[in-house]
């Protein structure tokens, strides 16, 4: 297959497609704090890389070998980003305002599961509930519909906390 110039081209892009995947993979695993799943999976990256950078070195005068690499890695990019959706590591703290002061939604979110803490927040146009939730990263679609089924109009914003000690979700983290 390597001797022809269509399948040369299907394994250069299949081989970046495989080495993009997996570098993007270590970066998450890297950011998150697993240093082991990220040295493993950069033995395995760096040899794919090296299979797939000396097929198009040892190439150059064939163009679509060097479209083949460019494409593969785009592709690499965003199959990486897709697998990186369904691993969904970590945790993600939710910041919400509801439109009226409402105290029964923590309730409501307690009862589902989450860790609410709460308390009167005072916007321009008067009181509002104010709530900071931590829920792992998979709950996350799960949480923000659960809110809107609440409150339609609450507003919403999340961010991921890189560290945190204490509260009662730390105890289940550990278990």
């Amino acid at each position: 297959m390597l001797n022809t110039a269509l399948g040369m081209i299907v394994i250069i892009l299949a081989i970046n497609i495989v080495y993009v995947t997996l570098f993007t993979i270590r970066m998450i695993f890297t950011l998150k704090g697993q240093r082991y799943f990220a040295a493993l999976t950069s033995i395995v990256e760096v040899i794919i890389y090296i299979i797939g950078l000396g097929l198009v070195l040892d190439n150059l005068n064939r163009v679509e070998n060097l479209i083949a690499y460019a494409i593969g890695y785009a592709i690499g990019v965003l199959v990486g980003m897709k697998i990186e959706e369904k691993l969904a590591l970590g945790y993600i703290t939710v910041n919400v305002i509801t439109k009226e002061y409402e105290p029964d939604i923590p309730n409501a979110l307690r009862d589902k599961g989450y860790g609410v803490t709460n308390w009167v927040a005072y916007g321009r146009e008067g009181e509002r509930m104010m709530m900071e939730i931590l829920t792992s990263r998979k709950s996350e679609k799960s949480l923000y519909k659960t809110i809107k089924d609440l409150d339609p109009k609450a507003f919403i914003i999340s961010h991921e906390p890189k560290t945190f000690f204490g509260g009662f979700w730390v105890k289940g983290i550990r278990r």
